[in-house]
């Protein structure tokens, strides 16, 4: 459990030098938010829902599906609410400002999905 944490952080760490490195390396404008803590957001979000969706697995496997679910209707709550201001109060956001929200969102999401995925499979062949 241990050695598949520390592995899935290192992972996490490492998308998110590599890709916001590169994200902001091709934006030359000034944004309605800070770019770094919305990869910051979706980087801490994975390693929540991951950790806890670990403990969850420990616990209760056959439940473990459900908590990844309900963890994900919370994330999106708490990145509308800590993002309500830059982002949803203002109407008019550009293209790079939409997809510099969106990007990171999905680059995450499959990072999380890939290591839950593979954590459930795990669980089911372990009798």
């Amino acid at each position: 459990m241990i050695k598949r944490i520390l592995v899935f952080t290192l992972s996490i760490l490492l998308l998110f030098a590599i890709s916001y490195t590169a994200h902001s390396y091709f934006i030359n404008e000034a944004m309605a938010f800070e770019l770094w803590q919305v990869y910051l957001f979706h980087a801490i979000a994975a390693l929540v829902v991951y950790i806890s969706i670990e403990a969850v697995s420990s616990i209760v496997p056959d439940q473990a599906g459900y908590a990844y679910l309900a963890l994900m209707l919370l994330k999106i709550g708490i990145f509308v609410f800590v993002f309500k201001n830059p982002v949803f109060e203002n109407d008019a956001l550009t293209k790079v400002e939409r997809l510099a929200l969106v990007l990171p969102l999905f680059l995450f999401l499959i990072a999380e999905v890939i290591g839950v995925a593979r954590l459930l499979n795990n669980q089911k062949q372990v009798p």
